[in-house]
């Protein structure tokens, strides 16, 4: 039987990397080691599980290598493993797949510290009148990619890892004429520096 597209609910994907010594926040530990980089990265995981587990969305938790049995609850996020290729691979890959259920998607990362249930939600609104929402970070990327419908164009042929990211998938967006909403500005971390400014540590 085939399913019907759900048109009332907002799936929720978010896209982490597995906790791993030596992976985990690379460009943190290249000044601060690995140590110290993958407790600020679980410390990063657990606030974005804190902000998500009760938001009221379908939620998706797309892992980069490995699903794991962990303190993401299999009765709350639907697990899945991330697809092969860059990340406008990854994200083509799932947006693709739940735009067969889906017609408004949201997709977060785990480097926000900054981020909470109501950019999410803001978001999710947002989606009713506009094609492409969009929440970006002071270094040019974003925090935030919301979707209605599926437009695979607007995270094609990217600079990832620069600063003319959120350029970039806006302009594609609007020269699709596809209408594009902004929300609220936040940092992300990349950087040992931005954890000491940004960081959790600081709340």
């Amino acid at each position: 039987m085939t399913k019907t597209k759900t048109t009332d609910k907002v799936a929720l994907i978010i896209m982490i990397k597995n906790p791993v010594l030596g992976k985990a926040k690379t460009r943190i530990a290249s000044t601060a080691g690995d140590g110290e980089a993958l407790r600020i990265y679980k410390l990063l995981l657990a606030h974005t599980r804190k902000v998500t587990t009760d938001i009221i969305l379908d939620k998706y938790l797309y892992y980069s290598d490995y699903i794991e049995d962990d303190l993401w609850s299999g009765d709350v996020y639907n697990k899945r493993v991330q697809s092969e290729g860059n990340l406008g691979q990854r994200l083509r890959d799932a947006f693709s797949n739940l735009s067969k259920n889906y017609t408004r998607m949201i997709v977060i990362g785990s480097d926000c510290a900054e981020i909470r249930s109501k950019h999410i939600n803001r978001a999710a609104e947002l989606l009713f009148d506009n094609e492409i929402v969009l929440g970006p970070v002071h270094d040019g990327g974003y925090y935030l990619l919301g979707m209605k419908g599926y437009h695979p164009e607007v995270i094609t042929n990217i600079d990832w890892s620069t600063d003319r990211v959120a350029d970039q998938t806006i302009d594609k967006a609007k020269a699709k004429g596809l209408s594009v909403q902004k929300i609220e500005m936040l940092h992300d971390i990349d950087y040992h520096e931005d954890w000491l400014k940004f960081g959790l540590e600081n709340d």
